[in-house]
């Protein structure tokens, strides 16, 4: 089982990217994904969930609109594209497989994780 995440890199404040998170080994339509983050001297912390068959979703409060999350389970693929991003959204993210269908936030509710990709926002 496998998690690959890409498309971090630099971006200026009010600029936009798209993660991607290509799963490998698994049957993705069978697990919900979610994507979480993790700032230089921070924990990790949530970010966006989305259920198996991509009818629910869920995003951390500080998401505000700015990031949707989606998902093509026919190409295996996940996708966090993000706009608006600011200093704060500095951090490497993670995509990770939950052990179940439905929505998940915690980090525990999560089985398989991807090695991250980082995300750098200038000011």
């Amino acid at each position: 089982v496998q998690l690959q995440a890409s498309g971090g890199g630099l971006v200026q404040t009010g600029g936009s990217l798209r993660l991607s998170c290509a799963v490998s080994g698994f049957t993705l339509d069978d697990f919900a994904i979610g994507w979480f983050r993790q700032a230089p001297g921070k924990e990790r912390e949530f970010v966006s969930t989305i259920s198996a068959s991509g009818g629910s979703t869920s995003d951390a409060n500080f998401v505000k609109g700015r990031f949707t999350i989606s998902r093509d389970n026919e190409k295996n693929m996940v996708y966090l594209q993000m706009h608006r991003l600011a200093p704060e959204d500095t951090a490497v993210y993670y995509c990770a497989a939950s052990g179940g269908s439905f929505t998940a936030v915690e980090e525990h509710e999560y089985t398989f994780w991807g090695q991250g990709t980082l995300v750098t926002v200038s000011s």
